[in-house]
C-alpha cells in the first residue's frame, strides 16, 4: 500500500484501473518523469483525475540526472510549476530561494524528488514504453476508434490500458548527428562506438575530466549545449587545446544579447564565451560543414565538405557532438499524428515556435488546440512537442500540461485560456540560417555558464510525470 497525495491506493487498486473494461475509467498515462511530466502529474492530481506515470530510467527525471553537474541559467521562480508547488507546499515542503540557479541534481532532490514521492505507486521506474495503438485497432481502421482505450505495450512485454496518453518523454536519448546535412558523418557511428566523439554535456570538469583534461577538444554545435561545454573546458589546465566549429560565418547568435537579457545568466554565457574566443583560449572555426570523420591512432579527424565540394580538416583528440537533439515518435506510429513536415511539431504549433519567427522568449501562449492530433487523447508535451525548433523553456511547458488536463477535465474554458510570460532571451535565434545551424535540444535548451561558479549552466529543460486519482 502507497500514499499518495489524492489518497490511499493500494497494488491492486492499481491494477484493477489500468485494466478497466470502461475506457472512461482508464487513468490518463503520462509518459516520462521529468520535470513537465511531473507538472502534470501535479495537474491530474489536483482535478481528481486517475493517472499512471510511466519512467523508463531507474530513477525520477533520469535524463535530468545525466546532466546533473550543470547549472540551469533560470532562477528556481521559472522552473516549478504551480501546482506542483501548491501540492508541495500543503505537504510541508520548503520552497528553494526564488532567485538561486539550480542545478539539474538540484532540480530533482529539492523538487522533482519530493514531488514524486506524493504520487506513490501512481509512478512506475524502469517502465519503458514500446509502442501505443488502440486496443483491437490499427491506424487503418475507423469505426468505433475513439471508443476504444489506448494499448500502452511496455519494453517487458506487459500492456497497460489509457483513456489519454501525455507523451512527455523528451528527446534526450535521440541526439542529433555530428554530419552537417542531417545524416550520421561517413565514419560517425564508428567513431561513437570506439568512444571517441561524445555527445552533448560531458561532465568535464567532475568525473569526465580526465578524458579531458590536457587534450586537444573539438566541439561542434553553436547551442547553449556548446556553450556550456565550452565554457567547462576553458577552465581545465592550459595545456588543454580547444576548437569550436560551427556552420554559421559568425557566432553572433551563440553570443547572444549579453547586459541586454533578461535572464542575466544566460547573458553572462554568451559574454563569457565571447571573451574567451577573443583572447584565444577558444579557436571558433566557423563555415564547417562536417562530412567525415575518420581515425588515426589516437587523434580523429574531421573533415568539413561545403556545397563547393571544398575540404578542410580538424585534427583533435576527442570530439564533443553538441548539436541538439530530435524527437521520436516511432511509439507512436499506430497512432494518428499531423506533424509539420519541418519541424516534427504538430501543424498547428509549428507557425507558433519556428525559429524564422521566434526566439524562446517570444513564443506565444498555446495549449491543448494547437497540441491536439487527429488521435483524440494523444498529446506530445515539452520539449517533443517541439521537435527540431530550439525554442522550448520549461515554463512553456507547464502551461501546455495545464491546458492539456483542463481539457481532459472537460475544463475548456481554463483550457483555452493560455498565458505564458517568458523572459525574453538574447541567444536563441530567430533568424533562420542561425537556427538551422543552433540545432539545440534540451532545447531541452541545456546551457550555460556562470563567472562566479565552477559549474557549466543550462536552459531550464525537460519534462515527463504525472500524479493522483
Amino acid at each position: 500500500m502507497s500514499n499518495s497525495c489524492c489518497g490511499t491506493t493500494t497494488a491492486l487498486e492499481l491494477e484493477q484501473i489500468v485494466h478497466s473494461p470502461d475506457p472512461a475509467g482508464l487513468p490518463v498515462v503520462v509518459i516520462g518523469a521529468g520535470p513537465v511530466g511531473l507538472a502534470a502529474a501535479a495537474h491530474l492530481a489536483e482535478r481528481g483525475q486517475p493517472f499512471l506515470v510511466l519512467e523508463a530510467g531507474e530513477r525520477i527525471a533520469a535524463s535530468v540526472a545525466r546532466w546533473g553537474h550543470v547549472r540551469v541559467f533560470s532562477p528556481w521562480k521559472y522552473n516549478i510549476d504551480a501546482a506542483a508547488r501548491r501540492l508541495l507546499r500543503a505537504d510541508g515542503w520548503s520552497a528553494p530561494d526564488d532567485e538561486w540557479l539550480p542545478t539539474g541534481a538540484e532540480l530533482i532532490d529539492d523538487y522533482l524528488a519530493p514531488l514524486a514521492k506524493l504520487f506513490g505507486e501512481r509512478v512506475r521506474l524502469g517502465a519503458k514504453v514500446e509502442a501505443i495503438s488502440r486496443e483491437g485497432y490499427d491506424r487503418v481502421r475507423t469505426n468505433g476508434r475513439d471508443g476504444v482505450p489506448f494499448l500502452i505495450r511496455l519494453e517487458s512485454g506487459e500492456e497497460l490500458q489509457a483513456r489519454a496518453i501525455i507523451d512527455a518523454s523528451g528527446t534526450y536519448e535521440t541526439p542529433n548527428v555530428l554530419g552537417a546535412s542531417g545524416l550520421p558523418a561517413h565514419g560517425e557511428q564508428q567513431a561513437v562506438t570506439d568512444q571517441r566523439i561524445d555527445h552533448a554535456l560531458p561532465d568535464v570538469l567532475g568525473a569526465d575530466r580526465e578524458r579531458y583534461e590536457g587534450k586537444h577538444i573539438l566541439v561542434v554545435g553553436a547551442g547553449h549545449s556548446a556553450a556550456t561545454t565550452l565554457l567547462a573546458l576553458a577552465q581545465l589546465s592550459a595545456g588543454t587545446r580547444i576548437t569550436w566549429a560551427i556552420r554559421a560565418g559568425g557566432a553572433s547568435r551563440t553570443y547572444g544579447g549579453g547586459d541586454a537579457d533578461a535572464l542575466p545568466a544566460r547573458g553572462a554565457l554568451g559574454t563569457r564565451l565571447r571573451s574567451h574566443v577573443d583572447s584565444g583560449r577558444i579557436q571558433l572555426v566557423t563555415g564547417f560543414f562536417t562530412h567525415r570523420v575518420e581515425r588515426d591512432g589516437d587523434e580523429i579527424t574531421v573533415i568539413s565538405r561545403d556545397a563547393s565540394g571544398h575540404e578542410r580538416n580538424l585534427v583533435a583528440d576527442r570530439v564533443v557532438a553538441a548539436t541538439g537533439y530530435r524527437p521520436d515518435h516511432t511509439i507512436a506510429s499506430e497512432l494518428r499524428l499531423d506533424l509539420d513536415p519541418i519541424l516534427g511539431s504538430t501543424r498547428r504549433l509549428a507557425p507558433l515556435i519556428d525559429p524564422n519567427q521566434h526566439s524562446c522568449g517570444t513564443v506565444p501562449a498555446h495549449g491543448v488546440d494547437e497540441l491536439a492530433h487527429p488521435e483524440p487523447g494523444y498529446y506530445a508535451v515539452g520539449v517533443k512537442s517541439y521537435g527540431r525548433a530550439p525554442t522550448f523553456l520549461m515554463a512553456t511547458g507547464y502551461e501546455q500540461v495545464r491546458s492539456v488536463i483542463a481539457a481532459l477535465a472537460g475544463d475548456w474554458a481554463a483550457a483555452r485560456d493560455v498565458q505564458l510570460d517568458l523572459p525574453e532571451t538574447g541567444v536563441c535565434s530567430s533568424n533562420l540560417a542561425e537556427a538551422q545551424e543552433q540545432r539545440v535540444g534540451l532545447a531541452t535548451g541545456i546551457s550555460g555558464g556562470l563567472l562566479s561558479t565552477p559549474l557549466p549552466l543550462a536552459v531550464s529543460a525537460e519534462s515527463g510525470g504525472n500524479c493522483c486519482g
